[in-house]
């Protein structure tokens, strides 16, 4: 158990990939009694209420000091309970729940009666998703409702992906955490929105753009105007030390971010470089701390290492954390989102 702001917040271990029943019951259990329930996804820890529930839902902007203006993401575990939360099918939605879901993709779409406002932030649109993994589903079918989660931490910090990030946060703030090791994807999912002709993606994520095009053709990359969705902040997904990205040719890069270390370390700042394995031994300033994303060219490891990354250089002490663009290829996007946001500058600020 671990305690906070006077809540206790109960810790059961769970199996990730057959977790016990009982446990489960307990969680549903505090859902269904309006209460907060951390548990994981492929992607990332998140925190999860009724979303059919307005106080409940409530209850998730309270605990993380979430803006009521961001939205949640609505889980479901039976494609049969999208009528629940979606007044609208689109065409497209069996194309793309056939080929993901469950998985790491969030469709919009036009909201059902049943869903309040605290949960859409007030939008006639609602996301939606179903996650690929065996806690959650496991979790939500067992709760009966649908679930609205989005991540399990204080509000635009650096997202969780373990069960000890989460208590980082949100210790004594929330009833009760599904620990079941660390996620897989490590980056939020993608947010298609499907109100729009022709979609529109608003926040890149766990399945590439170029999937995306390949199934429906063309996909407008956006998010300016129109649907609000999580994550679409200029600021989030930010640590407490000051995020320092940097873009172009890899070489370039590699000597722009040497030259901010350099700058860094003689005004007497502690440093941290979040970069591919072999281009950590590349900068060349003696004192850094150091966190390898692993091969430069495994996008998905880098995306499993990102936020963990840069949990574990903030607390390490560091003040700055320099990392560098690494494309836009297939997980890359999702990369660069998450460290302009991460260094303030989403939305092209």
């Amino acid at each position: 158990m671990s305690e906070a702001s006077g809540k206790t917040t109960v810790v059961i271990r769970v199996d990730p990939d057959r977790p016990d029943p009982e446990a489960i019951a307990r969680a549903a259990a505090v859902i269904r009694s309006g209460g907060l329930v951390a548990f994981p996804t492929e992607t990332v820890y998140g925190l999860g209420a009724n979303a059919l529930d307005a106080e409940a839902a409530r209850g998730i902007y309270i605990a993380k000091g979430r803006d009521p203006s961001d939205p949640c993401i609505v889980h479901i575990a039976h494609l049969r309970d999208l009528e629940r939360v979606a007044a609208v099918r689109p065409r497209a939605i069996a194309t793309l729940a056939g080929a993901w879901w469950p998985g790491p993709l969030s469709l919009v779409l036009p909201r059902a009666p049943g869903v309040p406002d605290v949960v859409t932030a007030g939008q006639p649109t609602v996301a939606v998703r179903m996650p690929d993994h065996p806690v959650a589903l496991a979790l939500i079918r067992a709760a009966g409702v649908p679930i609205a989660a989005p991540s399990a931490n204080l509000f635009t910090h650096t997202s969780p992906t373990t069960a000890e990030h989460v208590l980082a946060d949100l210790a004594g703030r929330i009833d009760l955490l599904l620990d079941a090791g660390p996620t897989k994807v490590g980056v939020e999912s993608t947010i298609l929105d499907l109100t729009r002709t022709p979609p529109v993606l608003l926040r890149p994520g766990g399945i590439p753009l170029e999937w995306l095009r390949g199934l429906l053709g063309e996909v407008v990359v956006g998010g300016h105007g129109g649907t609000v969705a999580p994550g679409m902040m200029a600021k989030h997904y930010a640590p407490r030390a000051e995020v320092i990205f940097v873009s172009g040719p890899r070489e370039q890069a590699l000597r722009e971010l040497e030259d901010h270390a350099r700058r860094l370390l003689a005004a007497g700042k502690r440093i941290g470089l979040l970069l591919p394995e072999g281009e950590l031994a590349e900068i060349e300033a003696p004192g850094t701390l150091r966190y390898s994303l692993g091969r430069a060219d495994d996008l998905a490891e880098a995306a499993r290492r990102l936020f963990a990354g840069l949990r574990w250089l903030e607390q390490q002490g560091a003040e700055a954390i320099l990392a560098r663009d690494l494309g836009e290829e297939g997980l890359g996007l999702a990369i660069r989102d998450r460290l302009t946001r991460a260094a303030g500058r989403g939305n092209g600020k």
